[in-house]
């Protein structure tokens, strides 16, 4: 009788650690998600800021999301998941939550973006505006392709 092997889930592929996480997917939207996100912020912070509700949340989401990814980050680079399998839960979970806050924070921006068409200092603002619009939408899908690509691995 053939011996069955080890079965499908204790099989799983290993976390990666130090500088092999920027060659694993889903690991290496990391660093592209902090660089968007910083981005955001950066420019929004660089205009006028006219609805401070409304930007004040992007800067926020931004801001918050850029830290967190940091530390999660420099987590996953110095071994601290110690190849736990709760990791990957947490970490679909933050990507997937942020990826909501982040599609809130870019519509707010893309309002915000809409609304200094016509305010002081026009072509400035609006531009900047414009591009933390476009940077908070890549941000969004760079959050959700990670939360997606560790649920399907």
């Amino acid at each position: 009788m053939a011996s069955v092997g080890p079965s499908a889930a204790s099989t799983q592929p290993a976390l990666p650690s130090g500088p092999a996480v920027f060659k694993t997917i889903p690991y290496a939207f990391i660093l592209p998600e902090i660089l968007c996100g910083t981005w955001v912020w950066i420019l929004v912070a660089a205009t006028s800021v006219s609805l401070p509700l409304l930007q004040g949340w992007v800067m926020y989401v931004s801001l918050t999301s850029c830290l967190i990814s940091l530390l999660l980050l420099l987590s996953y680079l110095l071994g601290f998941h110690r190849n736990s399998e709760n990791w990957k839960v947490l970490d679909s979970l933050y990507h997937g939550i942020t990826a909501i806050l982040y599609m809130s924070a870019a519509v707010l921006q893309a309002n915000a973006t809409i609304n200094s068409e016509f305010g002081a200092n026009v072509p400035l603002n609006y531009q900047l505006n414009s591009a933390a619009s476009f940077f908070a939408f890549l941000t969004t899908f760079l959050y959700i392709l990670h939360a997606f690509s560790i649920y399907y691995q």
